[in-house]
């Protein structure tokens, strides 16, 4: 766990915990749902210690109740935001279920290697209280709430809505938005209360994403394109910002230090990663800063096949960008000093669907020269491509998973389902910039005891660099 002495949980500011311990756990969500195996979702409890004899094992499986609950995302009951609060500890995992629309709690702090089920909140709870399901991102607040986005309604249709949890009691206080309008679309969220905003993203319509993806459904506005901009301290929506049709923004991240008024989304479908800040006026805008071409293609779904960025995050000191080109298969490393003009200055192959030997040709490429090799990790050929990542505190080791969401997997990896995934580490160049696989590390989910898995999003006991909101 974090050590901080008797001052409550996580860190003073980001770049104390950049000084804070290695991690030596690492917990993940892995997923049967679409996998033709009968058996419940489980949060794996992988050791990561080079240290120990259990290196890049999994050392704990903790099954959920029910089946067919598609873990995805996950937070905590406390986290930097309390930090000074001597009554708070980081000691819950809260776990999401996209689909069923549970919400798991973990108790992770009576014993970190072997966590055990706290609480089950059912979906009537959110149904009821809320008129809200398909929950994704959860964040603690400094309140001692815990706030959690959601991707629709009970009947499947888009709604961009908040769940609040009360963090003692995690029972459902209800919605966290106020006034009349409400997105149609949710997704990911990021609060900054010393702008007073919260910035929310949108993913698609829940019943039309929920088997697969269909191109015409981004033709028929059921996926998303705005970033939403919400007054903090009245919690009504303020802005929508259009960043055009087939962006399709999904996570969002402010830079980390608490007083700085921009950040970064990146855009799946339009492959851009686009710069949002706070204007002179105090609205909010956005600029398109990075954009990673399409590919033309043979063999695939469409003509054009987009880098479909699907994860990113920044370094604690604000120096890095990372994101995932989840069908290109790179993860790209930036230097964003200057925010405004982020430099590439790293990149790795991980395995995707232009990999040579496969079912795709690729007939035009704007960035390189001929298709990338298939990825092979301690004999191993790795299928899917890189899509969750998280990084170290101190910003040496990026971490990182395979499987996007179970029906797509199933519709563009259909390997990833019979093999399971993988989580790999990438040592990180924190001097020049710069990425290497680490040809020692790789937890291979195709060899769990009830069959291969789909392993999600990442997170340490001390907290990570996307869990922490520092206020």
């Amino acid at each position: 766990m974090a050590k901080c002495g008797a001052c409550g949980p996580g860190y003073a500011s980001p770049l104390d915990a950049m000084k804070g311990p290695r991690e030596e756990l690492l917990y993940l969500p892995c997923i049967y749902r679409n996998t033709g195996i009968q058996k419940p979702d489980y949060l794996a409890t992988v050791d990561v210690d080079p240290k120990s004899p259990h290196y890049c094992q999994v050392i704990h499986r903790l099954p959920m109740p029910n089946l067919q609950d598609e873990l995805h995302h996950s937070g905590w009951n406390t986290c930097s935001s309390c930090f000074g609060d001597c009554r708070k500890s980081r000691n819950l995992l809260i776990l999401p279920a996209l689909i069923s629309s549970r919400i798991y709690v973990v108790d992770v702090g009576t014993d970190p290697r072997a966590p055990r089920l706290h609480k089950v909140v059912e979906p009537t709870e959110l149904f009821g209280k809320g008129n809200a399901a398909n929950p994704h991102t959860s964040h603690c607040l400094g309140s001692g709430d815990i706030l959690i986005s959601c991707l629709g309604d009970p009947a499947g249709n888009g709604k961009g809505s908040f769940i609040l949890l009360d963090g003692e009691t995690f029972e459902v206080k209800g919605n966290w938005e106020k006034g009349e309008k409400v997105p149609s679309l949710g997704y990911d969220f990021w609060y900054q209360p010393r702008h007073n905003v919260l910035l929310s993203t949108e993913w698609g319509v829940p019943k039309a994403l929920r088997d697969g993806f269909d191109p015409a459904d981004v033709e028929k506005g059921l996926y998303g394109r705005h970033i939403n901009v919400w007054d903090w301290s009245t919690h009504r929506l303020l802005q929508a910002l259009d960043l055009g049709k087939g962006s399709v923004p999904l996570e969002i991240r402010f830079l980390h230090e608490p007083a700085a008024g921009e950040g970064f989304v990146g855009c799946a479908l339009s492959g851009a990663v686009q710069r949002f800040h706070r204007t002179q006026k105090g609205d909010w805008a956005a600029e398109k800063v990075i954009e990673v071409p399409s590919k033309k293609v043979q063999g695939w779904l469409l003509p054009d096949m987009p880098g479909l960025i699907t994860d990113i995050l920044i370094s604690l000191d604000d120096r890095f960008l990372y994101f995932s080109n989840w069908l290109h298969g790179d993860v790209r490393q930036y230097d964003i000093s200057d925010p405004r003009r982020p430099r590439l200055v790293g990149q790795v192959f991980l395995g995707g669907s232009i990999a040579r030997g496969g079912p795709v040709t690729v007939l035009e490429d704007k960035e390189l020269q001929c298709q990338p090799e298939p990825f092979v990790i301690q004999g191993k050929k790795v299928p899917g491509g890189p899509q969750m990542l998280q990084l170290s505190l101190d910003g040496k080791r990026l971490y990182v998973t395979n499987s996007l969401y179970s029906g797509w997997d199933k519709q563009f990896y259909p390997d990833l389902l019979q093999e399971g995934s993988v989580m790999l580490q990438i040592d990180v160049d924190t001097e020049r910039g710069g990425l290497a696989v680490n040809p020692n590390f790789l937890v291979d989910f195709g060899q769990e005891p009830d069959g291969p898995a789909l392993a999600h999003e990442m997170r340490y006991p001390g907290g990570d660099c996307t869990s922490d909101i520092w206020l």
